[in-house]
C-alpha cells in the first residue's frame, strides 16, 4: 500500500486465508461481531487485524489477558471488578 492509500478503502485484490479457532472462541468472535454491528465475521477479522497492524503497542500479553478474562467472566469464574481495582492492578494513578 502506498502512502497516499486509505487503509480504509477495500483492497480489489482480497487473498483468502485459513485460520484455525476453537469453536469457543469463534462463538465469541460471533457473537460480538453481531454485537457491534458488523455486516460479518470478515468484516470483523479485518477490522480487528488492521487496527492490531496500526496499534502494535498492545502486546500480545495483553490480549491473552484479557481473553482468559473474558473467558473467566463467561464461565462465572471470575466477577466484574471495578474501574479503581483495574487501576490499582495497573498501579495508575490515572
Amino acid at each position: 500500500m502506498s502512502d497516499g492509500e486509505d487503509p480504509n478503502d477495500e483492497d480489489p485484490k482480497m487473498v483468502q486465508i485459513n485460520l484455525r479457532l476453537s469453536e469457543s472462541f469463534l462463538e465469541d468472535i460471533d457473537a460480538t461481531w453481531r454485537e457491534q454491528g458488523f455486516n460479518s465475521r470478515s468484516e470483523f477479522l479485518r477490522y480487528v487485524a488492521r487496527d492490531a497492524v496500526k496499534n502494535p503497542d498492545f502486546s500480545r500479553a495483553g490480549w491473552k489477558q484479557i481473553a482468559a478474562g473474558e473467558h473467566g467472566l463467561r464461565s462465572g469464574d471470575e466477577a466484574l471488578v471495578s474501574r479503581e481495582e483495574v487501576l490499582a492492578m495497573m498501579g495508575d494513578d490515572e
